[in-house]
């Protein structure tokens, strides 16, 4: 049951009538997903949003490696609405559908192309460690540059925060995706 429904114009502060509006006059046209039980934060909210819409829209990171992070993270939060809406963007950017099916079972996918292989090591790694090896480091380094290097952690942590607050308002994915929910890893 959905913690924190969208909230009406009626119920809404000056505040969060004002970034609503600007969140729908951005690239997202709308509160929708994760935005919803934002809205109850407003400011934070805004910060947030403009930190998604540079992960998203303007990153140094291909689309593909950005979208199979995103999907990475939503897999290890099992974040249904994040991995409905990612999941077409992923395979459409180029991820290959044998390696989204993979991380949609928990099991670390065989054939992923060099730089996915890296991006993926990164997020396991940061997972289960908090941090990074050296080795690690120099090999993300060696493929995206410093700067796709705080790209990447910050697309894990924005969607990690992002998979937090929808899995505690219990948001709802996307009434028409096809594509099917993520099964809870095994305990």
């Amino acid at each position: 049951m959905e913690r924190m429904a969208p909230l009406s114009a009626e119920q809404m502060t000056p505040e969060q009538k004002a970034a609503a509006a600007e969140l729908t006059a951005g690239p997202r046209g709308g509160v929708k997903g994760p935005f919803i039980p934002l809205l109850r934060s407003p400011l934070l909210m805004d910060r947030l949003q403009k930190v998604g819409e540079y992960l998203r829209f303007n990153s140094v990171l291909e689309k593909r490696i950005a979208e199979f992070v995103m999907l990475v993270v939503s897999r290890h939060w099992t974040q249904q609405f994040e991995w409905a809406v990612h999941h077409p963007l992923a395979i459409e950017a180029g991820i290959p559908p044998t390696v989204v099916e993979a991380l949609a079972a928990g099991r670390r996918p065989s054939g992923m192309p060099p730089e996915v292989e890296t991006a993926y090591d990164l997020c396991e790694e940061l997972f289960r460690t908090h941090g990074l090896s050296d080795t690690t480091y120099a090999r993300v380094v060696d493929s995206f540059g410093e700067q796709g290097l705080i790209d990447l952690l910050g697309v894990a942590g924005y969607f990690t925060a992002l998979s937090m607050v929808m899995n505690v308002a219990h948001s709802p994915r996307p009434a028409n995706s096809s594509v099917p929910p993520l099964a809870p890893f095994p305990g």
